[in-house]
């Protein structure tokens, strides 16, 4: 099993609001799409904005004909080549910093921010247990934010579920880092945040409860389990997997413990485990 860092160094990496105080182009996609150029927002028509978007979730860039067949699906590929190419040059008349070309390829320029791209970065970090985060970047609000809400093109709701999956493993990573580095009440934090994100979903419920028993605090573990047990009842007639009742144990039998005044906990004097 990979040791969980947490180290007291610097981040190398910035978060969104941070990246756009460093550079003075950017695009925003996170809760809401904005553009600036030259610390100035930028005011574009709905195609253009799309582009940008579709270009920011492309980090090394894409063909045209990859950008004209995703952004326009039901026109013919002629057609979607024009309009690409009217968009492009509408764009480029409004902010020419924003976007550059080159053998047949689009990317946004080397200057432009994007917010979801400082996310994407320390969430995947947070997801490997054998890599280093800085104590500063241990915070769930760094994690948040929802993918152009309100855009339902294909490419879009593709994208938006992997960030979605992304930040729920990266929440889920952040309480073990936060519980192993003996910060229950953050790790809870981390660990609610990941049940909002997705009532439904077992892992986020588990590392709660191994919060509660890290805490010695059984009651509050059992709640957890049983609040899960009967929501996953309501919604979708299924129990809880066996890995939840046996990280519980007798509790979650409703059994007294066989030893009167031993902790309960599965987890009593050992170390988080890597995964949920």
């Amino acid at each position: 099993m990979h040791e969980i860092r947490a180290v007291q160094t610097e981040a190398p990496s910035v978060s969104g609001a941070s990246a756009r105080e460093t550079r003075r182009c950017s695009v925003q996609v996170l809760e809401g799409f904005a553009a600036a150029e030259q610390g100035r927002e930028v005011e574009l028509p709905p195609a253009s904005q799309r582009l940008l978007a579709f270009l920011a979730l492309h980090a090394g860039g894409c063909s045209r004909a990859r950008a004209a067949a995703e952004l326009w699906p039901d026109a013919e590929e002629s057609q979607a080549a024009a309009v690409l190419r009217s968009t492009l040059w509408r764009l480029r008349q409004a902010a020419p910093e924003l976007v550059r070309s080159g053998s047949g390829g689009l990317a946004l320029g080397d200057d432009v921010g994007v917010d979801i791209r400082a996310l994407r970065n320390l969430a995947r970090r947070l997801t490997r247990p054998e890599t280093e985060v800085a104590t500063d970047e241990m915070d769930p609000e760094r994690l948040s934010g929802i993918l152009l809400p309100g855009w339902y093109e294909e490419w879009v709701l593709v994208e938006r579920e992997s960030l979605h999956q992304l930040q729920l493993h990266a929440l889920e990573g952040l309480a073990e880092r936060l519980l192993y580095a003996g910060r229950p009440g953050p790790a809870a934090d981390a660990a609610l945040a990941a049940v909002r994100m997705d009532p439904l979903r077992e892992s986020a419920h588990r590392v709660l409860a191994r919060v509660h028993l890290e805490e010695g605090n059984a009651s509050e573990a059992l709640r957890t389990y049983a609040d899960f047990k009967d929501l996953l009842w309501r919604e979708l007639r299924i129990a809880p997997s066996d890995r939840f009742a046996r990280l519980l144990g007798p509790l979650a039998s409703g059994r007294p413990p066989r030893q009167a005044g031993r902790e309960s906990s599965p987890q009593a004097g050992s170390s988080p485990q890597a995964g949920p």
